[in-house]
């Protein structure tokens, strides 16, 4: 399928690069009570970069919206997503999009949180074969992602640099286990590092870098 997000450049298309549709976002909007009707819209600092409308019936949402291929006219296009709707294990309900995709013949059906317009139609992710960006991480980086992850939900700035912060009314025992994880991931990071580029780099990169 072609359009906006799809293609094969540098490997597979990411996720983060389409603009999406989370189901939980329209629910905390009350966008999924039959009758509703609206628009829904994407900003970039601050300003409007898209939008599209959407009608909500029993069990099911109809976006209405234009798209245009790659040196293709605008074309209006109608596209139904059914939702269904799974037990919570302490009572209510949560919401899913069903998939409309048909890929090579077959229809997905996949349940899914968000749909991503990889293409003409908003369908999952699995349709358009898109990846996440931490898909194409090396565990280096992954491990410095986990370790500012840490810093930053204790009230701190990424960066091994950076103070840990004690965040008001935690225990000193818990921000020190806190601490220990992150240094840990950090000591980790490096490690692998060293271990992928060590033949790369002079000793006097070696020591500028790791004392």
């Amino acid at each position: 399928m072609g359009g906006y997000g799809s293609g094969r450049q540098g490997g597979k298309s990411k996720a983060e690069h389409c603009r999406k549709l989370d189901i939980n976002k329209m629910l905390r909007e009350g966008c999924l009570k039959p009758g509703y009707g609206g628009g829904w819209q994407w900003l970039e600092n601050g300003e409007k970069v898209a939008n599209i409308g959407f009608h909500t019936e029993e069990n099911r949402i109809i976006l209405n919206y234009r798209h245009r291929s790659y040196g293709s006219d605008w074309v209006d296009v109608e596209q139904p997503v059914p939702i269904m709707w799974t037990p919570c294990r302490y009572g209510g309900q949560r919401p899913y999009f069903r998939c409309p995709g048909v890929v090579n013949g077959i229809h997905c059906g996949r349940r899914a949180i968000k749909l991503y317009s990889g293409g003409k139609y908003f369908l999952c992710r699995h349709c358009y074969s898109l990846a996440y960006n931490s898909q194409s991480e090396t565990r280096s980086d992954r491990l410095l992602r986990r370790a500012n992850k840490r810093r930053m939900s204790l009230g701190g700035e990424p960066g091994v640099c950076s103070w840990i912060n004690k965040p008001k009314g935690m225990w000193q025992r818990t921000r020190d286990r806190h601490k220990a994880e992150i240094f840990n991931a950090e000591e980790q990071a490096t490690a692998e590092f060293v271990r992928r580029f060590s033949g790369r780099l002079s000793r006097e990169d070696m020591e500028m870098y790791f004392g």
